[in-house]
């Protein structure tokens, strides 16, 4: 039976985020993720991961100047301060609550120097994350959504992992990114399987739920598990409505 986890940047937004945790317990997740819980005490939200047995997934670095736009750190040359700070923000927080991921956004950027940099950053994340059992994601987005970010495709983030070669280094394969921005994921999944550290999923084109939209995820979930991708499947979609009144989807790609 397929595993769900609740991206709680998304789902239950209007709960602080231990309350959330717990919603996404009485929902049925097996699992939950999150953005940007830097406000939120620690303790809080272990005390609620504790109280409800759902593993922390995974959670993101810092955007930097969101009023300016930005979009992460870590791919922008002259940053590199800022950029490992976020990262040793992220991974300080990850151990406290005892997150397995953290996706290091690499902002908005183009280049051959932008690369380089993205490249020593992760390096230094995988490091530094690597005696802990933490693994570093990165993700590419969709050129619509994100049009200055510079992860664009999963090919560009598969030789960006090659680089940094290190094996707590792995892709975040969100189909509803990479179906606007290549499709072909049933090829995608099983070519990229071996540095998949986590996989997300949301109707597209409209980031609606998984029951709607171009991508059959009842296939996908039936290709994952004959591939023996037996991890939670992420959740990150947005509910029209109120998330209990979206979570008819749930039952029916389990």
């Amino acid at each position: 039976m397929a595993k769900f986890s609740a991206n709680l940047g998304f789902l239950w937004r209007e709960l602080a985020l231990p309350e959330a945790i717990r919603a996404a317990a009485r929902a049925g997740f097996d699992a939950v993720e999150c953005h940007w819980p830097y406000e939120v005490p620690a303790e809080h939200v272990r005390t609620a991961l504790d109280e409800t047995a759902l593993p922390m997934l995974g959670l993101n670095t810092v955007r930097g100047r969101v009023d300016e736009g930005e979009s992460g750190l870590a791919a922008l040359p002259g940053r590199e301060a800022e950029a490992r700070a976020a990262i040793d923000q992220a991974l300080d927080y990850a151990l406290a609550i005892g997150a397995l991921n953290v996706h290091v956004m690499a902002g908005n950027a183009a280049g051959e120097a932008a690369r380089q940099t993205l490249v020593a950053n992760l390096r230094y994340a995988s490091e530094r994350a690597a005696p802990h059992g933490i693994t570093i994601l990165i993700e590419p987005l969709n050129r619509f959504d994100w049009p200055s970010y510079f992860l664009r495709t999963t090919e560009q983030a598969a030789e960006i992992i090659a680089a940094v070669g290190a094996a707590n280094c792995r892709l975040m394969f969100d189909c509803y990114h990479v179906q606007i921005a290549e499709g072909d994921l049933t090829r995608r999944l099983k070519a990229l399987l071996p540095v998949i550290g986590h996989i997300q999923i949301a109707g597209v084109p409209d980031r609606g739920t998984p029951d709607r939209g171009e991508v059959n995820y009842r296939h996908i979930v039936d290709v994952l598990g004959a591939l023996g991708y037996d991890r939670a499947i992420g959740a990150e979609y947005r509910p029209e409505g109120s998330t209990e009144e979206s979570l008819g989807w749930l039952a029916g790609l389990r």
